[in-house]
């Protein structure tokens, strides 16, 4: 990728000629080659004078380096010497009658003055030298203003990509067009940003996208860049804190340095959730360097006015944990939503995904749009590439329909495990729940349709699955839906009851995902008659989903919602039951089917639905939620356990 010339790249060419010169510099110091000497002791050095073997000696004032007769009474050449003849001991600090020795014996004999630079040499050399080499570094590539740079600590890690080469377009972003349309005056700003300062109109200093995971929040970023044509900075708000205090704040500065001299251009800073978190949150033992970094963000943001041609765009998926700080105006004066997209959004997000793949004549994207409700684009893509995977794997030339379904429900329900045998009673148990599934399903309102049975197991622990795809895209649900959607998920259990006469470990997940779903009838939405329209837990993240604490209740209050939880999950359980026993020849005969095919789907399975009947009193607990049920509903609720045999979760199903 094209990289921007700043002032830092300016000096990036001194970057490798310096360290080649510094590793040679290293090389030679220690693979030098020095002379290296036998050392003897004194005394033997006395001895060998004493017996003529030495014919010259160099005093220093602290060694004797002397050399070795070849032979008695004969001097060794220069050209027969060798390091072998040369020996050093180290001489005594006073021994007056060494002199008096040498002279006695006829030994050739000089002494020599130490230099005063030697050891200073030394010292240059060995730190001197690496010293300067840092300090050229830090030069070329350090944060001065960090004081960090020597060692590149405070350096900005942000990926900078020349004008207009992100490689990405409006053309490329799909499904999405609202937010879109509401950036486009932001590159409009940047392609012709006299006209705005000629009318006194100001842009926004920061534009935060918010929206779930995978809908294109970070590509729609660098699209703007790519439309714009301008320089774009991308980091993530993870990459500025480190261990160091001082460091993230230093990397802020340092990324508004570079973005500021290449104006017009764009900051992009993903997951800023991870930078700028509510400062009250860590009011207690906070954490000064996060503190630090959030502190420079928000002075930058006000340190640059709000035409000087860098905009600053961010990315969560966490707006609720951001520090109010950030969010006011003259800051992030702007909030965009990038959803997930609806049903025509993502045939435009297929469509762009699929240039690249040969698509048989059989591939009905509009019909794939419309059962892939709740994909965000990178869900979309993530399908035509398994779907493309699968098509390669079978040999074949091209993606087929057939490849689609098959990926969905990779997707949806996992991969098919063919090893997994079951015996016959399992079979038997998890054909007549997913049937009752399918059954009860047939009857509620707003449930959508059945598209296939299956007892394949797929997945971790699923030994068999409905799958139900609604007709259209719905952002709304009202009472009689939510009730509906309680009594599908209870008639797997209600149709082993019904036939088998016991229930199986098989529909715990139903159980979780019904009682949640009551939970959230009576604590969030408000629907129970004996609570009324009241909120008992606090609104969780819209995006990423997940519990919140509630708020505090009194212990009245928790023992209504308790009754009313299970007051809703019982009459959806008596209307499974009624559903059931009115259609039981029915299902048999499915659950028969289902046992020998193993998969019912399509025609055949719409035939069989089409035959099931609804009882005399479905449509009245559908208006009022109320069955006349043959046992108490204000019984204690058993306390649960945590623990659970893991073979249990193998055997599991949905």
């Amino acid at each position: 990728m094209p990289i921007i010339n700043n002032r830092k790249s300016d000096k990036s060419h001194l970057l490798i000629p310096t360290g080649l010169i510094f590793i040679t510099w290293v090389v030679l110091m220690v693979a030098w080659p020095s002379e290296h000497y036998t050392r003897k002791p004194y005394s033997e050095f006395i001895q060998q004078v004493e017996a003529g073997d030495v014919a010259k000696a160099t005093i220093d004032d602290q060694e004797i380096r002397y050399e070795l007769r070849t032979a008695p009474g004969t001097l060794a050449t220069r050209k027969d010497s060798s390091a072998k003849n040369i020996l050093i001991t180290r001489r005594l600090p006073e021994d007056p009658e060494l002199a008096q020795i040498l002279r006695t014996n006829r030994v050739e004999h000089s002494a020599t003055v130490p230099s005063p630079f030697n050891g200073l040499w030394t010292v240059l050399s060995w730190v001197g030298i690496p010293l300067l080499f840092l300090v050229l570094w830090s030069k070329f590539t350090g944060n001065q203003a960090s004081g960090l740079g020597m060692l590149g600590i405070g350096d900005s890690h942000a990926k900078a990509y020349s004008a207009g080469d992100t490689g990405v377009t409006f053309n490329d972003v799909a499904g999405i067009d609202e937010a879109k349309a509401e950036l486009q005056e932001i590159v409009d700003f940047l392609k012709h940003a006299e006209k705005y300062v000629k009318l006194g109109a100001k842009i926004p200093k920061g534009v935060l996208l918010v929206g779930p995971p995978g809908t294109g929040k970070t590509l729609l970023a660098r699209a703007i860049a790519g439309e714009a044509g301008v320089p774009f900075f991308s980091i993530s708000g993870s990459e500025f804190i480190e261990m160091f205090v001082g460091v993230g704040a230093a990397r802020v500065r340092g990324l508004f340095e570079q973005a500021k001299q290449q104006a017009p251009c764009i900051v992009f800073i993903d997951e800023l959730d991870a930078l700028g978190k509510s400062r009250a949150a860590n009011s207690i033992g906070g954490n000064d360097e996060r503190e630090q970094t959030l502190n420079q963000l928000l002075s930058e943001m006000d340190g640059f006015a709000a035409n000087t041609g860098v905009i600053l765009l961010s990315a969560t998926n966490r707006p609720e944990v951001l520090d109010p700080a950030l969010l006011r105006p003259g800051r992030f004066d702007r909030q965009i939503v990038v959803d997930r997209p609806d049903k025509i959004g993502r045939h435009s997000i297929l469509l762009v995904h699929v240039r690249q793949v040969q698509l048989a004549a059989d591939v009905d994207l509009l019909k794939i749009a419309a059962q892939t409700p709740g994909f965000a684009g990178a869900d979309l893509a993530n399908l035509i590439n398994e779907a493309a995977l699968l098509a390669a794997r079978h040999n074949q030339e091209s993606v087929t329909m057939a490849d689609f379904g098959e990926a969905i429900e990779r997707l949806l329900a996992g991969l098919e495990k063919k090893s997994r045998v079951l015996n016959e009673l399992e079979k038997e148990t998890v054909a007549y729940h997913e049937v009752g599934h399918a059954i009860v399903g047939s009857l509620m309102p707003g449930a959508g349709t059945i598209e296939k049975i299956s007892i394949v197991p797929r997945g971790v622990a699923a030994l068999g699955y409905t799958l139900q795809l609604p007709q259209e895209d719905r952002f709304l649900m009202v009472e009689d839906e939510l009730r509906g959607q309680i009594a599908i998920l209870l008639g797997g259990r209600s149709a082993e009851e019904l036939i088998m006469g016991k229930v199986s470990t098989g529909a715990s997940d139903d159980i979780q995902k019904a009682t949640d779903l009551a939970d959230r009838y009576v604590s969030i939405y408000g629907m129970s008659k004996q609570l009324g329209p009241m909120a008992f837990d606090r609104s969780a993240n819209q995006f990423l989903g997940g519990y919140s604490p509630r708020r505090p209740l009194s212990p009245q209050v928790e023992a209504t919602i308790d009754r009313g939880i299970k007051n809703l999950i019982d009459h959806a359980h008596h209307a499974a039951q009624e559903i059931l026993a009115h259609n039981e020849p029915l299902l048999r005969q499915m659950a028969s089917i289902l046992q020998e095919q193993e998969i019912l789907e399509g025609q055949e399975l719409h035939a069989y639905l089409q035959q099931v009947q609804k009882p005399p009193l479905l449509d009245k607990w559908l208006q009022t939620g109320e069955l006349e049920v043959n046992y108490s509903i204000n019984a204690q609720l058993p306390r649960t356990s945590n623990s659970h045999n893991q073979s249990s979760y193998e055997y599991s199903y949905s």
